[in-house]
């Protein structure tokens, strides 16, 4: 089987069952959501622990299975958060006490954050299903529209330090992928803040890219091609949800901002 049939095909296994779980929600989706930061921060400490000497034992393995605990318990937003924060401050005290194992407690923020974004955003209302689809289809839509631009157009690169594959012509195709899908699905959803949601989705594909760039720089920084290779033909999951889980992230603050931390969505979808 050659890489791309294993990429199709894997891509079409991850979107169904991705789909099927964003569907259900409530607790198969928080359990989705707990794995995803799961294996994100299996990948991001495989990478940063390779030949680099003393570590924090199992410690932020504990810190990280406390966090999959609370969020699959369905603790309140706010509670969780702080929970967050205080786990990533035992991890940065920790390493700061050991002189060592920097990148433990990014890490597990950055794991963590992915998780509780994608759980809460989806909530266990219909505007949390409207409001994960919207964000799918903006990321989804800014990576495709980005490849197939780039390579069309090519041109200038957008950070050839960080990743030589990408360039300025992507990066604004992606963009305006990304915002065509965002309104289609507001169409669909027959929400009112059409413009609103325009702008939105141009934000979130923005931010998806800086999330790319900004996983292609840790790799970069810690001489991986991979996160992993978990997905056959893909990588690891860091290689594909790198510009969703920052999109995640962002789209919960803003939702946060206008409803609330608890029911982020309704902010974003009315009901």
């Amino acid at each position: 089987m050659s890489n791309l049939q294993q990429r199709v095909i894997s891509a079409i296994l991850m979107a169904a069952l991705t789909l099927a779980l964003t569907w259900l929600g409530g607790l198969p989706f928080r359990l989705f959501s707990a794995g995803i930061a799961a294996l994100i921060f299996y990948e991001w400490t495989r990478m940063s622990r390779s030949g680099n000497g003393a570590t924090l034992g199992l410690l932020p393995e504990a810190l990280i299975l406390v966090f999959i605990g609370a969020l699959i318990a369905g603790l309140p937003a706010l509670w969780l958060l702080l929970l967050v924060a205080i786990l990533v401050a035992v991890a940065a005290i920790a390493a700061r006490i050991r002189g060592t194992a920097l990148w433990e407690a990014p890490g597990l923020a950055y794991a963590a954050l992915s998780g509780f974004s994608l759980a809460y955003l989806r909530d266990d209302i219909h505007s949390g299903l409207l409001a994960i689809l919207f964000l799918f289809a903006v990321v989804w839509a800014t990576d495709i529209a980005a490849y197939f631009v780039g390579r069309a157009v090519g041109g200038p690169k957008l950070a050839p330090s960080i990743s030589p594959g990408k360039t300025q012509s992507g990066a604004l195709g992606g963009a305006v992928g990304g915002v065509v899908a965002g309104l289609l699905l507001t169409i669909a959803a027959g929400a009112g803040n059409f413009v609103q949601l325009g702008l939105i989705a141009l934000a979130l594909s923005i931010v998806s890219q800086i999330g790319d760039l900004f996983e292609s720089w840790v790799k970069r920084r810690h001489g991986a091609k991979d996160s992993s290779n978990l997905i056959p033909g893909h990588g690891g999951v860091m290689d594909r949800v790198d510009g969703l889980v920052a999109a995640a992230f962002a789209l919960y603050v803003i939702g946060w901002i206008a409803a609330g931390a608890e029911h982020p969505a309704l902010g974003l979808f009315p009901n």
